[in-house]
């Protein structure tokens, strides 16, 4: 089996920094992932149990399982006779290998080149993972190359306008510089879906979090490894200047709190038998 430094070497340089911001949040993740909790529940209350294909034990993927906050119960509510959790960063499949039952399986892997035969899965559950995909049309791919005839595939993702004020927060406070990761439009995953997961949906909502300050949402993101991850990120820390800055800049509510939004969306597919 591949170990965590060797995995990382055979990584791109960019998903390679992406498994080390990940993989150094795993121990912060769980307390301060309050988005991931809701949105991956919102797939989870759909899973029932599986039926494998042509006599073959059931395969349940939870494919960029971080901590492994839902691996455990996705196999306990597909009953599968496998349940795989797949991630980029080998420092959050340690974490989720030490807190979770022996009976689940563990590997390090890129979500766009699964190690995994065709129709091998007949679940695949992603949650919050394919925004941080270089290519996440390559990852649909994957996912349809890996299931099953009758296979299902249920992903979560961020749209475009998430964390808009904090967004607009930092235009105004430091122009030159990008602060908030980009996420792809809806249309974007409907055209990628639709190259190969033709019966696939995409349902949206959106969600506000309240947080008593900018620094408080800053300091969620940092926990749960979702910092910036642009090209032209800084080098070094952001003066506390322009902290300051942002925090000026970012709207305020009555009660002091401010808020933070997040364009959520579900893409679901079964496959034909």
């Amino acid at each position: 089996m591949t170990d965590a430094a060797d995995f990382e070497s055979m990584v791109a340089p960019g998903k390679s920094a992406i498994a080390r911001d990940f993989g150094a949040a795993s121990a912060t993740y769980n307390p301060a992932a309050r988005l991931q909790r809701y949105m991956g529940q919102v797939m989870l209350d759909q899973v029932g149990p599986i039926a494998g294909n042509g006599g073959c034990s059931a395969v349940a993927l939870d494919l960029g399982c971080g901590t492994g906050w839902f691996t455990g119960e996705l196999a306990s509510r597909a009953d599968a006779g496998l349940t795989l959790g797949i991630d980029l960063a080998p420092g959050m499949l340690q974490f989720a290998r030490s807190a979770s039952p022996s009976s689940l399986a563990w590997l390090a892997a890129d979500a766009e080149a699964l190690p995994l035969a065709d129709n091998s899965v007949d679940l695949v559950f992603s949650n919050l993972m394919i925004q941080w995909a270089q290519n996440p049309g390559q990852v649909l791919s994957e996912c349809r190359r890996v299931l099953r005839p009758g296979g299902r595939l249920m992903i979560s993702t961020l749209l475009d306008g998430t964390l808009s004020e904090l967004k607009e927060a930092w235009r105004q406070a430091d122009p030159q510089h990008q602060h908030v990761n980009r996420f792809d439009s809806a249309q974007d995953y409907r055209s990628w879906a639709a190259a190969t997961l033709p019966e696939a949906t995409l349902s949206r909502e959106t969600v506000k979090l309240g947080y008593p300050s900018p620094m408080a949402l800053l300091s969620e993101l940092k926990a749960i490894g979702a910092g910036f991850k642009g090209a032209s990120r800084r080098a070094s820390a952001t003066a506390p200047g322009r902290l300051r800055a942002m925090c000026r800049h970012y709207p305020v509510s009555s009660d002091g709190q401010v808020t933070a939004t997040y364009e959520a969306a579900w893409l679901t597919c079964r496959l034909p038998d």
